[in-house]
């Protein structure tokens, strides 16, 4: 798909308009916290994909504990129906320490991979992380449940990186901090969010107005939310067909098309971390839970 596609809606809508779900997780994980790391199955979502007209689908790994293996799986799947799936890196920030480099060498140069994942709950971003997303020019969608101030610093420090923050900001529904981070996603150019398990319409609109189209993607959180009923919130936005077009996989397609396949030399590496979690499992969308004070 060409960068070209995205900026020409009227042409590819004529016979089978592309709408992509930038949020989808598949796979099994190896937890049984609840269902983020137990399983990811596709089937069900897939089905209701098709009925809303829902054409391709950016994958990630459930939660695991070696990302590893859980990235060559999602791979098989993506290479099943390359047509139909892009694959995503998740990453640990803490326990991935010092092979994440090579963790993403292998995802886009082997796997085809076209970005990269990563939870605060597993661990607050590094500079390791964006440093080998800045080498290959990859997206990184970062949930940071809620903790937004670390948006200023990473869209200061790599403004070459272009970040996804999902959720605006909060998947529990923390309407400070997606209040606060609308005002991120309309003053940094390197910001992004999706749709995903947004709750307050309000501010869905807040942002299109604010941020503009261009700085939103669709995403449902599939396979745990309805992606016809995520893509519905979409619709109801009200947007111009060139708008809609690019919420609908336009921006998507653009921020993939910098995307490079190799290297011709070692990620340099800094690796300095700004913290980690408790390794107790819980719910990695309750930020009361998981973020410690």
């Amino acid at each position: 798909m060409k960068a070209k596609d995205w900026a020409e809606p009227d042409r590819v809508s004529i016979h089978r308009p592309i709408v992509i779900d930038s949020h989808c997780h598949a796979g099994r994980g190896d937890g049984l916290t609840g269902p983020w790391d137990t399983a990811a199955p596709l089937g069900k979502y897939l089905r209701r994909a098709a009925q809303a007209g829902i054409t391709r689908t950016v994958l990630f790994a459930a939660f695991h504990s070696d990302y590893a293996v859980a990235n060559r799986k999602v791979a098989r799947i993506v290479a099943s129906r390359p047509d139909r799936f892009y694959g995503f890196a998740f990453l640990h920030p803490e326990r991935d320490r010092g092979r994440l480099a090579a963790m993403v060498r292998e995802a886009v140069e082997q796997l085809g991979f076209v970005g990269i994942k990563v939870h605060r709950h597993d661990g607050r971003i590094t500079r390791e992380v964006c440093e080998a997303a800045a080498a290959y020019a990859l997206p990184v969608n970062y949930d940071v449940m809620g903790e937004v101030s670390v948006v200023e610093l990473l869209a200061s420090e790599y403004p070459r990186v272009p970040f996804i923050i999902p959720h605006l900001g909060s998947f529990a529904d923390d309407w400070k901090a997606q209040v606060a981070f609308i005002d991120q996603l309309a003053r940094h150019p390197n910001v992004y969010t999706d749709t995903s398990g947004v709750r307050r319409f309000d501010l869905l609109e807040e942002a299109v107005r604010r941020a503009g189209a261009h700085k939103i993607l669709f995403g449902s959180d599939g396979p745990w939310l309805h992606p016809g009923v995520e893509l519905a919130k979409v619709r109801a936005l009200g947007l111009s067909p060139a708008d809609e077009a690019r919420v609908l996989g336009g921006n998507f397609l653009q921020l993939i098309a910098p995307v490079r396949r190799d290297l011709p030399g070692p990620i340099v590496r800094i690796g300095q971390s700004w913290g980690e979690l408790p390794v107790a499992p819980r719910d990695p969308w309750l930020l009361e839970q998981a973020l410690p004070e």
